[in-house]
């Protein structure tokens, strides 16, 4: 009875390595995200939220797409492209960015479109005691004294707007700087967290930031005092997608894209 036993359980054992033998595992498909093409976008911080939302549904009708963003200052983003940062697309908020980009030979410039229009906005503090409702207002108390103003460093474009404004109001932003007015944010995100948080008076950013923080816009800058705030965009010449983003590219010139853009104040170009 024993040595029948012992039988049937080797008998047992061998069918199953035979089964298991006769029928291997089965290799698992690529999955999804391994089969999508990533398209990587520098863009100006500004665009943060614009983007991200357009970015959902691009994909969702795309679903070969995965979108890839990198958000900062023009300044810095154009730096990182011309020590070799992989990317696909880069959008200014500036044409100086993109010309020096043009100019190094790192853009396709036949892609080059003017993409959206922005303004450059003074915003005030909900904790502000200064009674700040227009530039002149702005220009009067930084004279004072009497308050502390947040902008753009210098390489930022928001931050060289401001100091296009500086110079229309004949204000010396070295004076302003050393009698302790004003203080400097690495990109316009940063200015419009200081303004949320209260550590300063008053600052300018962008109409579209002002938008998505929930802040309440002063004033806003004439063409005369700062130009046009154009928001050049274009096709990296090293892309190695290049047809698939020139195609996002072209959806972003689109009524849908536009919409999204139109809805927190940007302007689209035509």
């Amino acid at each position: 009875m024993k040595k029948m036993t012992a039988v049937i359980i080797v008998c047992t054992m061998m069918i199953g390595l035979l089964t298991a033998c006769g029928n291997p595992k089965p290799v698992e498909p690529p999955t999804e995200t391994s089969q999508k093409t990533e398209l990587v976008v520098f863009a100006a911080a500004s665009m943060t939220e614009t983007l991200e939302e357009i970015a959902k549904t691009y994909e969702t009708e795309h679903s070969n797409i995965k979108l890839t963003f990198n958000f900062d200052s023009s300044g810095t983003l154009k730096t990182q492209i011309e020590e070799g940062a992989p990317c696909d697309l880069f959008i200014s908020a500036a044409a100086k960015q993109m010309d020096g980009l043009n100019d190094g030979g790192y853009i396709d410039g036949a892609t080059r479109i003017d993409l959206l229009e922005n303004k450059v906005a003074l915003c005030v503090a909900e904790n502000s005691k200064s009674g700040i409702t227009s530039y002149e207002d702005m220009k009067s108390h930084l004279e004072k004294g009497d308050i502390l103003m947040a902008m753009g460093n210098e390489d930022v474009p928001v931050g060289q707007y401001t100091q296009k404004i500086f110079s229309y109001f004949g204000l010396d932003e070295n004076s302003l700087a050393e009698k302790g007015v004003l203080t400097y944010g690495a990109n316009v995100k940063e200015v419009t967290t200081q303004i949320s948080e209260g550590t300063v008076d008053c600052g300018v950013i962008y109409q579209t930031d002002a938008y998505s923080a929930g802040l309440k816009v002063s004033d806003t800058a004439t063409e005369e005092m700062c130009g046009k705030v154009i928001y050049p965009a274009a096709v990296l010449k090293n892309s190695a997608h290049a047809d698939e983003i020139r195609e996002f590219l072209a959806y972003l010139q689109t009524e849908a894209a536009g919409e999204v853009f139109s809805k927190v104040g940007f302007t689209p170009i035509k």
